[in-house]
Parts: C-alpha cells; sequence; structure tokens
C-alpha cells in the first residue's frame, strides 16, 4: 500500500499534512503517535472511507474504492455492530458480505468464538454483552474471511492483559501466514514486541519512519549499564556526565562525543569484578516522547 503526499483537513484542522507512506507486504507496521496526530484518518484514507483533500493513496495497486473488501479485514476505532442481532448471526453476516458461503462461515465462526472464550455466548445478543466481550466479536468479524491485509485501528484499547496477549498472539499467527498487517496502536511495549517497521505521526506529519531495530540504533544516546562489584572511584571519570541507581544496575549517562571504551578501560584497569557493560538503546517508548512528546494533544473525534 503507498500513500503520496496525502492531505486532509477537517475545517481550519490538517488532520493530515502531505503524508508519504510505503508499506511493503507482509510484516507487521506500526503506525504510531498521540492523540490527534492522524493516525486514524490515514487508515481511513487508506481503506478508502475518507478520500484525500490532496494526493493520492494505493491498496494492493489500486483506488482502495476498488479493493475486494474480502482482501482485507479493518477493526476500526470506533466499534459497531448490530447490537440487537445474535452474536453468531452478526459474523455470519459479516462473513457472507465479504463472499464467504454460510456453510463455510459458521464453523470458523464458532472456532473463532471458542478460541476467545466466547462460546456460550454465540446465541446471545450483542447487547447482552460487555464492552470488551463485543470487541471480541468485532476482531473475529475483522478475521473470519482470512484476509491478507489487516488493518487494525487501537485493537487492544478496552482488553484486559490476558485478551491483549490472545489478541497479540493471533496478529502473529496472521503475519506467520505472510498477511500483511497494518497497527496503529498508543500502547508502545505492545508495538515493540509486534512490529518490524514503524512509522510516527506528530502533526499529521511522519517524523520518523522505519525497521524498528535501525531507528533504535540511530535514536542511541550516551548510556550505558554497568553492574559490578569493587570500588566506585573508576566511575568519576571525565565520561560520565551522571549517575542513576535502578533494579538493573548503574545507568550512566555520558557526556556527548564521549568514549565509552575509555570508560571500558578505566573498570578494567581498575580490577573490579565488572558483571555487566552495556551500551543501551532506547526502548519505543522513549523515542516516542523525544519525538512527539509535545503533540497536538487530544482533538475532536472526527479530526483523528
Amino acid at each position: 500500500m503507498r500513500l503520496h503526499g496525502v492531505s486532509k483537513a477537517f475545517g481550519r484542522h490538517t488532520a493530515v499534512d502531505r503524508l508519504d507512506l510505503e508499506i511493503e507486504p507482509g510484516g507487521i507496521y506500526g503506525l504510531l503517535g498521540p492523540n490527534g496526530s492522524g493516525k486514524t484518518t490515514t487508515l481511513r484514507m487508506i481503506m478508502g472511507i475518507l478520500r484525500p483533500d490532496g494526493g493520492s493513496a494505493e491498496l494492493f495497486g489500486r483506488d482502495p474504492a476498488h479493493v475486494r473488501r474480502r482482501e482485507v479485514g479493518y477493526l476500526p476505532e470506533e466499534r459497531g455492530l448490530y447490537r440487537r442481532m445474535r452474536v453468531l448471526d452478526v459474523l455470519l453476516f459479516l462473513a457472507e458480505i465479504r463472499g464467504v458461503a454460510r456453510r463455510d462461515a459458521e464453523p470458523r465462526a464458532r472456532g473463532w468464538l471458542r478460541r476467545l472464550g466466547l462460546e456460550g455466548w454465540w446465541d446471545r445478543r450483542v447487547e447482552d454483552l460487555s464492552k470488551g466481550m463485543q470487541q471480541k466479536v468485532q476482531f473475529v468479524g475483522t478475521v473470519l474471511h482470512e484476509p491478507s491485509l489487516l488493518v487494525l485501528d487501537e485493537p487492544f484499547s478496552g482488553l484486559d492483559p490476558i485478551n491483549q496477549d490472545l489478541l497479540e498472539e493471533i496478529v502473529l499467527e496472521f503475519r506467520a501466514r505472510g498477511a500483511t498487517v497494518l497497527l496503529s496502536t498508543h500502547l508502545m511495549d505492545q508495538a515493540e514486541r509486534l512490529c518490524e517497521r514503524v512509522c510516527l505521526l506528530s502533526g499529521g506529519k511522519a517524523v520518523l519512519e522505519g525497521d524498528l531495530r535501525s531507528l533504535r540504533v540511530a535514536e542511541r544516546t550516551g548510556v550505558v549499564v554497568v553492574d559490578f562489584q569493587g570500588d566506585e572511584g573508576w566511575l568519576s571519570g571525565p565520561e560520565v556526565a551522571s549517575v542513576e541507581r535502578r533494579g538493573d544496575g548503574l545507568h550512566l549517562m555520558l557526556h556527548p562525543g564521549a568514549d565509552a571504551g575509555a570508560l571500558l578501560r578505566r573498570a578494567v584497569e581498575a580490577e573490579v569484578e565488572l558483571r555487566r557493560f552495556e551500551r543501551v538503546e532506547p526502548r519505543l517508548h522513549e523515542i516516542f516522547v523525544r519525538h512527539a512528546g509535545g503533540g497536538s494533544g487530544a482533538v475532536a473525534e472526527g479530526a483523528r
């Protein structure tokens, strides 16, 4: 899928500003950013729900409006099910409009409901379910037709940790089958576990994009974690700006341009028992805050 210079405004608010984005097939791609950064609007343009004010969007090399719905599983941020329908009936309806015959859809739906702990609820009306249970039903409706592309907008929001882990497991299974997953989330720990590539949006613009491992290396700051036994005098050298004691050892903040190798040599000369000496890479949360900590904040629902 590809976005080329797309822009979208709601009144005077520019939700997405000349965004370029290209996502290769396969793997899990994370679309990250603070509230109001343009994530949901970007996903809606990829899905053809919104038309860009400028630029162009492609999905499977075509205009998103012309893509067969069976190829895509879309879980919107605003959940929506037919509340007075029975759970199984609404899933069969969603499967049929995506081209799956009822005789095939029913055993699939029952299997998915069983896996998600909803086996005893398929004859109940949607309105009888809790919000978390309804969210799981809508997730089943998103994957029931076995799409090659999953577009998931905040899929873990509102779920307890056990069900978050279960949905993570399913997302990884789709990736293992060769599906492409486009995931919007504000949960940095999950994005770090799941995504190979990420794009960080702020103010409707991409401020950081690329392979997550490479980004962490590029964003690495001068922090060395050490664990040792012996005299601490070697820590007072010119390389060390400050020392912070944490559970996993001492975190040494180095001065810009400082040589960590010189610090290691001094530790050896001091003959301390060195159990750990590691130049650490930042977590995705730290990168997120560094680049988007002053983001645009929350805005109206339709402008996200």
